[in-house]
């Protein structure tokens, strides 16, 4: 005879436990608890039966696993939260007892806890158990860094403490020199959200995002204790990982901070990072520890050893060739492509040469940033691809490397502002009072390249400097394409050019709109214009339904029964009175001015509708053969078939809209060079 089973104490009254009964069995407040569950990694359950789950006749809506619970029993931060509520206990009983003196004590130590005040809880143990390996802090540093890169740009408020801001603004900086010394920065995109930034480090790819330096507004439907709690835990994380990650690149952590500098807005150039690669993000020559700089070997005796040595190099490889001729292969300098084995396969990442690496691509530059560009954002992602003279105007904060715009070291300058015809006046000088700029706002350096800011985008995203003159002030720039979504065969590429992306007759009917644009157009500017067939629909009220109408009918729904409707039928109808009336038209135009007739129109018109008629007749023999197809298939596999003809006609159709819209602006571009 098996053991009997009581009730709740098996299935889901056993595995299940309320947030009430759990809040009971560890004996802390709900705030504590909602923390504890969110450092831990512990979220609500949805059981299968919630009536067996609740144990009790009121309906419960909150649910954990009574493992979870049970494992929360040993967390040494229970011990510190009850040390805190005993704390607040005696200040409420000294309260009540009159005794405020007894009280403000409490609270002051309380305030104070390098005073034995209030107790002091630090989260490393959680980092420990919830991250066993660093690999797994890394998987996990996307969410942490949007966090903190999100509360380093918010104003400092009541529930937003300024502290917690300055915290978080130095992990987030820290983090970004990580990233320029290590050359670890790969990709970014500029979205309406703000920047996006991938980085790869140690074989994990990291995507964040950063807002854009705008005044934050803070908005009081948001619950900043739930997101100062999640920003509590990312905070011990990111200073972990910081940690780590320096000490593996050979650097002192933390690095060294100056408050005078980062209170003038230098950012990046408040910290001086110290050790091994260090060197690789200064630009003052080394120094010897007594001050002095290294010696220099003279040049000219520099020069004679180099061509020695250059003249026994040649030698050996001569006397090598000679000997190894007939074993010799000819070897090319060209790099082998890693080709799809099918049409349409994934594409591999092309390797690349070792002169052209992603880390060295703006070394030989020196940018000089207008005061109108994003200042933060571009010397980041300059300083990651190998930049190291970078220089601004003094109102954008310390740390340039020249705030002199005439510098003629400065190679590339980055505007973001249209082309102004500046209008000098006779009294005064042409300079702009608000800051220390000489130059007047159209004036332009020779021999220096002006480009928009998305040109260094564009550049770190392809892995090559793109065209500046693409890029050029008042230029209508290219369009800036997301990095991170890969192109799908058959889908939507606006990198392609759109006749070859488009399917067959899909331009018809735009082509059939663009031509009676143009056609009324003409008879508006002919003097000699007669009275168009239908021209009550342009002198009157009337509905466009019917137009409406035509158009839908124009794009194929597929047929039933392969049987063909009346209502084609009296549209081509229509199109042949149509033809009718222009040919008309043409006739009296032409007797009007004395001009031969055109019969270009009507012709092209005919042979358009010749066109439509063969592809809808296509389509119709394609929807014929799908379903016969379709009835030889079982009802489950039938099924699963319409499932992905409706996902594939819905993408279809959004890409449609997508060509459309591009075959538009393509239009009105051609109009406008015209």
């Amino acid at each position: 005879m098996g053991r009997i089973k009581r009730k709740g104490e098996a299935g889901n009254a056993k595995n299940y436990i309320t947030r009430t009964q759990a809040v009971k069995k560890l004996q802390i407040s709900l705030p504590d608890f909602r923390k504890l569950c969110i450092w831990k990694g512990i979220f609500p359950r949805e059981p299968r039966n919630r009536k067996k789950a609740s144990k009790s006749s009121t309906a419960s809506t909150t649910f954990y696993y009574a493992k979870d619970i049970q494992f929360l029993l040993h967390e040494p931060l229970l011990q510190k939260f009850r040390e805190q509520k005993a704390l607040e206990k005696k200040i409420s009983k000294a309260l009540g007892r009159g005794d405020v003196g007894d009280a403000s004590r409490l609270e002051r130590n309380a305030a104070r806890p390098e005073k034995t005040g209030k107790p002091r809880y630090t989260l490393d143990n959680v980092i420990r158990d919830r991250y066993p390996t660093f690999v797994d802090a890394l998987r996990d540093l996307d969410d942490c860094l949007s966090m903190l890169f999100l509360f380093a740009n918010l104003p400092s408020t009541s529930t937003v403490p300024a502290k917690m801001i300055a915290r978080c603004e130095r992990l987030c900086l820290e983090f970004q020199h990580y990233l320029i010394v290590s050359q670890s920065l790969r990709k970014s995109f500029l979205s309406i959200k703000g920047i996006y930034y991938q980085a790869n480090i140690q074989g994990e790819d990291i995507l964040w995002l950063v807002p854009y330096k705008f005044n934050q507004r803070v908005v009081g439907d948001v619950d900043f204790r739930i997101m100062g709690t999640f920003v509590e835990f990312y905070m011990t994380l990111l200073g972990f990982v910081n940690f780590r990650l320096y000490t593996s690149a050979g650097l002192k952590y933390p690095p060294k901070f100056d408050e005078n500098k980062d209170n003038e807005a230098a950012e990046l150039g408040a910290f001086k990072l110290e050790g091994n690669h260090a060197a690789i993000t200064s630009d003052e020559p080394a120094q010897l520890t007594g001050g002095e700089s290294v010696a220099q070997p003279d040049p000219k005796t520099q020069a004679e050893v180099n061509k020695l040595i250059r003249q026994m190099k040649d030698a050996a490889v001569e006397g090598e060739q000679t000997e190894a001729a007939p074993e010799t292969d000819e070897t090319t300098d060209t790099i082998d492509k890693f080709e799809p084995a099918a049409p349409g396969g994934d594409i591999l990442p092309q390797p690349s040469s070792l002169g052209s690496e992603p880390g060295s691509l703006f070394a030989n530059c020196t940018f000089y940033l207008s005061r109108e560009t994003p200042r933060q954002s571009l010397e980041f992602i300059l300083r990651a691809f190998g930049c190291k003279r970078i220089g601004w105007d003094s109102v954008l904060g310390e740390g340039a490397y020249t705030t002199n715009e005439r510098d003629p070291s400065i190679t590339h300058q980055i505007v973001d502002r249209p082309i102004v015809q500046a209008a000098t006046e006779e009294d005064g000088d042409g300079e702009d009072n608000q800051t220390s700029q000489k130059l007047a706002s159209n004036q332009r350096i020779p021999g220096r390249i002006y480009i928009q800011p998305q040109w260094v985008w564009d550049s770190i995203n392809d892995e090559e400097l793109k065209r500046p003159d693409e890029y050029a002030p008042g230029a209508q720039l290219p369009p800036h394409l997301s990095p991170f979504v890969q192109n799908t065969q058959g889908a939507y590429d606006p990198t392609l050019p759109l006749k070859d992306q488009e399917p067959e007759g899909e331009a018809l009917d735009d082509s059939d709109e663009a031509d009676e644009e143009e056609a009324d157009e003409d008879e508006a500017d002919d003097s000699f214009a007669v009275k168009k067939p239908k021209a009550a629909a342009d002198g009157m009220d009337v509905d466009a339904s019917d137009d409406e109408e035509d158009e839908a009918d124009d794009t194929f729904g597929g047929f039933s029964e392969g049987e063909r409707s009346g209502e084609e039928e009296e549209e081509e109808e229509e199109d042949e009175d149509d033809d009718e009336e222009l040919r008309n038209q043409q006739e009296l135009e032409a007797e009007l001015s004395g001009k031969p007739v055109k019969q270009t129109k009507v012709d092209a018109r005919s042979q358009k509708l010749e066109a439509k008629k063969k592809l809808a007749q296509k389509a119709k023999e394609e929807a014929e053969e799908i379903e016969r197809a379709k009835g030889m298939l079982s009802k489950k596999k039938r099924k699963l078939f319409e499932q992905m003809q409706y996902t594939n006609n819905k993408k279809s159709a959004e890409d449609q809209k997508l060509r459309e819209k591009r075959r538009k602006l393509e239009k009105q571009k051609a109009r406008a060079k015209a």
